[in-house]
Parts: structure tokens; sequence; C-alpha cells
């Protein structure tokens, strides 16, 4: 029997359940010890998402000093847009979005991306949101102008948790130690796959 006519004797929907199901195997690290190591890499980059809104929400000292803390009244998102860190051709825009806003989204996106890394919950939407976060710091740093602070024009951290975060999501990272796996079972994000 040739693949066609198997194909042909399997309903459509069926065919594409299995095509899908080899597509996404294909996307699945199936080593023990890469799926560990994609796994200590998802909790590394996620506890730096979640370390950034502790340190701004407390004021733990090592960015942020106790009296600048968001809970005594600091703005972690307008401290950083009106900073000499923010330089370029774009400092205006940033600068102009410097509101409560802003601060209120930046603590919100940096809890929640954390928490669905950590957790291994939703890694796509992290993935989007936490890619463009650290797309727009890095714009906002101008790293390509002389003595800019990075010491990279092209490839700073910003790019390389960027990367990371791309990773963690295609692969699958979150199965493994992670509630991935249990939340790719539930109704909604079965029916909005996006939600992965």
């Amino acid at each position: 029997m040739t693949t066609h006519a198997v194909h042909a004797a399997i309903p459509r929907t069926e065919a594409r359940t299995r095509t899908q199901a080899i597509a996404r195997q294909d996307e699945i690290v199936t080593s023990l010890t890469g799926r560990r190591t994609l796994a200590a890499l998802r909790y590394a980059t996620g506890f730096i998402f979640l370390w950034a809104f502790l340190d701004k929400l407390l004021g733990l000292g090592f960015s942020t000093p106790f009296e600048r803390a968001w809970i005594n009244g600091g703005t972690p998102a307008q401290g950083f847009l009106n900073s000499p860190a923010v330089t370029g051709p774009l400092q205006p825009w940033f600068q102009g979005m410097a509101s409560p806003l802003a601060d209120v989204l930046f603590m919100g996106g940096m809890l929640a991306i954390g928490v669905a890394v950590m957790s291994g919950i939703g890694l796509r939407v992290a993935a989007v949101a936490g890619s463009l976060v650290m797309l727009l710091m890095y714009l906002a740093e101008w790293p390509f102008a002389w003595g800019a602070a990075s010491t990279n024009p092209l490839v700073d951290y910003h790019i390389v948790y960027a990367l990371a975060l791309i990773v963690i999501a295609v692969l699958h990272a979150g199965d493994t130690w992670g509630l991935g796996a249990m939340w790719k079972k539930l109704p909604l994000v079965q029916r909005f796959r996006w939600l992965v």
C-alpha cells in the first residue's frame, strides 16, 4: 500500500491530527539531559523577570534602593525612562511614555512574565511579551553610540534574554519540572492554541 493510499484511507481530520502531532514532536527535545537543561534555563530566565519585579517593588538594594521602592512611592518605569541610561534618537519617545500607567504596566509585566516562565505555563505569550520588553529596553539604551553602556552594539543581554525566552517557548520547556504539560490539557488552551 502506498503512502498516498494510506492517507486516503484515513479521514482528513485524523490525518491532519497525526501530521500535527509529528510536527509537534519535531519541536520537542527528547533527551532527558536536554529537557532538564531547558528547564534550568527556564527557571533562570523566569527568575530574571521575577527578581526585577521584587527588587523594584520592595527596594532590595541591588538595583533599587529601599527608599525608591514602588511600595515607598518609587516610580520603576518612570525612573528608568527618565534616567541617563535612556539615550539615542528614540529618547524623546521613551521619555514621553513615562507615566504612572507605565509603572503599573511594567511591574505587572515583570510579575506575569516571571511567574509564567517559572511555572511553565503560557510560554508563547510570555516569550512574545518578554521579548518585546527586552527589545524596547535595548532600543531605549541605544547601544549603537560610541561610549554607550553596552560593550557590544549588536548583541547584549537584552537580546540574549529575548532569545532564551523564544527557545524556551518553542521547545516546550515548561513540560519538564513545570506545569506546561498539565496547562496544555486545559479545554481553554486546547481551544486557543496560542495560549500554550
